[in-house]
């Protein structure tokens, strides 16, 4: 908004000009990200606690873990609104990157919102029923997907994702790329979600992941850095980094109140939204592949899942790990809850 506003006025006040700066931009978005994370934190923590909006732990989790029990949850209305309001104030609105990042935010935010609404104030258990959740995530990859290869902008790399640590390597994935892209949102949103079992573990790995799309959007979007890192040089991309810098901001903002021991959860309202922003921003600056390091904790945490209820299925009962997702196995062994966040 405010490049929209301010940059046409340069002509008259020089200044002006450094909001033509993705640079400075993306740096007063992290800053005012996490400023108003401080400011609203405090004053929605204290509306989920009169509301009596708490965590419900589960009896089958670790019993460490049930004096958590009554600890405010949905704190991702802090993160959402942390990340959005800076990327609507400093990003340019008429940049299709911007829109399709925050519809996806805006989206699983709201799926999230539903299903952390059901449990904790209707007090329905299994809260939204996985397949609704399934059909949203679903659906949003399913919009993404069809613009990033209908849209007549991306016509030239509409299928394409690079291939990293090799040049000039992409995939051309032709038909299946928008299942391709349903699934890695699918995917990534799930993760996140499981990977939030522990204080300022999921928040912590958002911000250290969000650091990483900062630089590559950055580089990306730029056709001379692109050029001499034998990057594909996407025209435009370049405003993910106020999103990502704006998501720093955010995840250093709930630390502040995730960290151990907590006094606010996020909840689906965060992690749901969080996951999809991660899948999708590897979506758009077509770096799909390398998702499998920048979020590779999110994946090793959701191989435990998979690969702990296939073998107790086919084994009819025996477990690789003593619990399920990771960061719990390390509990089971002992570690403490802080080491294992440090360490993760």
């Amino acid at each position: 908004m405010f490049y929209h506003l301010f940059y046409p006025l340069k002509t008259f006040v020089s200044w002006l000009n450094i909001f033509n700066y993705i640079t400075f931009r993306a740096a007063s978005a992290a800053i005012l990200a996490l400023l108003i994370s401080f400011i609203i934190g405090p004053m929605i923590i204290r509306l989920l606690q009169r509301m009596q909006i708490g965590e419900t732990i589960r009896k089958d989790g670790p019993q460490t873990h049930l004096k958590k029990a009554g600890t405010p949850t949905m704190g991702g209305i802090i993160i959402l609104i942390a990340i959005l309001f800076p990327t609507l104030l400093f990003a340019r609105l008429d940049n299709i990157y911007v829109l399709l990042i925050t519809l996806a935010t805006i989206w699983m935010g709201l799926v999230g919102f539903l299903d952390d609404y059901l449990k904790v104030v209707k007090k329905m258990p299994k809260g939204l029923v996985a397949r609704y959740k399934l059909i949203g995530q679903i659906t949003l990859g399913l919009i993404i997907g069809s613009i990033l290869f209908f849209y007549p902008d991306f016509k030239d790399f509409r299928a394409m994702s690079t291939v990293p640590f090799f040049k000039d390597t992409e995939i051309n994935f032709s038909y299946l790329y928008i299942p391709m892209v349903v699934f890695v949102i699918t995917a990534m949103s799930n993760a996140v979600n499981l990977t939030d079992g522990l204080d300022g573990l999921a928040i912590g790995l958002v911000g250290i992941t969000a650091l990483a799309w900062v630089g590559i959007s950055y580089i990306t979007g730029r056709v001379d850095f692109s050029e001499y890192l034998n990057i594909r040089y996407l025209p435009g991309a370049g405003e993910l980094t106020v999103y990502s810098a704006a998501l720093i901001g955010a995840s250093l903002g709930f630390l502040w109140f995730n960290s151990h021991p907590a006094q606010v959860f996020m909840g689906d309202t965060g992690a749901l939204a969080l996951g999809s922003a991660i899948g999708t921003l590897s979506v758009l600056l077509r770096k799909e592949l390398l998702l499998i390091i920048i979020g590779g904790v999110f994946i090793a945490e959701t191989l435990s899942v998979i690969i702990q209820v296939a073998y107790f299925k086919k084994t009819g009962g025996k477990r690789i790990f003593k619990m399920a997702p990771l960061h719990h196995h390390f509990e089971q062994q002992g570690w403490q809850e802080s080491k294992i966040v440090v360490r993760l």
